[in-house]
């Protein structure tokens, strides 16, 4: 099975100004804090931690403009383990205190860290707005499919009849699809990984950096105490050949032991097919730049036991970018009505005296 970590896109659009300063000398350790990381041995959150600082370190943009945001949970520890500045928010609103953030300082490579109960339960809404809006920051979530940080509840994401703590004869809940919410919020930048394809994991992470607008990516990760091998059988060892696909811009969607394999339409629905026994042209190709969301939405519908998963960058288009847009908003007033006095504004006719 072919992994994608070609050359990440070259397209000037970027969450880094263009006139970043170059040959800065930065490895992974430029990254790591002094604080002791605390996570359960054997927690996917090591990868994913190490991989954002091996990334960082092969960019040029200075160290000090980098800013990690984060909200409740065990990735939100994120922020204490990089040195970089950050902020560790309170449950589900890191995504307002990074938008806040970016309309301030745009000069900033803003990161938010959340995992799927901080962003999709009680930060869900807060989620929504800030990929709608297409701010300029990375947001990453971190899925496991579990509530860690308390101790093993399900979450929004748990599937159908998962015996949890709080779901001790099956969850009854339908689980969200962390992706077709970035795509019914139309994020411009939407792409899934995986903590234990550390190359996969930066080629996408890179390519979220260089991103102008919103940047998403949902990183499966094992939570190895409380849902151990949730993914197993999708990305196992022995069986991810056959049940993952890595998405390649302008190529098929091909995956098995022996490449045989691929996806047609059926009318609206996709098909596994066995590509000797097809015509190439009826195979679908990968379109990431597809500016309708709809085949994008349709890759999320890929779900295993029925499809393979798709893993890679499902959508990068490009549309202004809300820091911008409001920046220029407030020169064209500015410029049109002269710049605003406060003090004016707080005492100016309509107030009163309560004697």
């Amino acid at each position: 099975m072919t992994n994608p970590v070609t050359a990440a896109n070259t397209s000037s659009a970027s969450n880094v100004p263009a006139n970043a300063p170059v040959n800065l000398p930065y490895t992974k350790e430029s990254f790591v804090s002094g604080q002791e990381v605390r996570w359960c041995p054997g927690c996917g959150d090591y990868s994913i931690l190490a991989t954002v600082q091996r990334t960082l370190a092969k960019s040029a943009f200075p160290k000090e403009k980098y800013v990690f945001i984060s909200g409740i949970g065990c990735s939100s520890r994120f922020p204490y383990y990089m040195n970089t500045y950050g902020f560790h928010t309170i449950h589900g609103r890191a995504p307002t205190i990074a938008t806040g953030l970016k309309c301030v300082n745009p000069e900033l490579s803003i990161w938010v860290i959340t995992g799927d109960g901080d962003g999709l339960s009680i930060g869900g809404n807060h989620l929504i707005h800030c990929m709608r809006r297409n701010v300029s920051i990375n947001i990453l979530l971190v899925n496991n499919q579990i509530y860690g940080l308390t101790k093993g509840q399900y979450s929004p994401t748990s599937p159908v009849g998962q015996i949890t703590k709080s779901s001790p004869y099956g969850s009854i809940e339908h689980p969200i699809n962390a992706l077709c919410v970035a795509i019914a919020a139309e994020s411009t930048f939407i792409a899934r990984t995986l903590d234990t394809d550390p190359a996969h994991m930066s080629y996408v992470l890179d390519r979220a950096s260089k991103h102008k607008g919103v940047s998403f990516v949902e990183i499966y990760q094992n939570c190895v105490i409380f849902n151990d091998k949730a993914f197993a059988p999708v990305i196992g060892r022995d069986t991810r050949e056959d049940r993952m696909i890595y998405l390649e811009d302008g190529k098929p969607l091909v995956f098995g032991k022996k490449r045989e394999k691929s996806v047609r339409l059926k009318g609206l629905q996709p098909e596994i097919v066995e590509i000797d026994k097809v015509n190439s042209k009826e195979l679908i190709l990968h379109n990431e730049k597809d500016p309708s969301p709809h085949y994008a939405y349709l890759l999320t519908q890929m779900e295993y036991p029925e499809m393979p998963v798709p893993f890679g960058v499902f959508r990068a288009v490009e549309r202004p970018a809300y820091e911008e847009m409001m920046g220029k908003q407030i020169e064209e007033i500015t410029k049109a009505k002269g710049k605003g006095d406060l003090k004016n504004l707080i005492y100016g006719s309509n107030t009163w005296t309560v004697k």
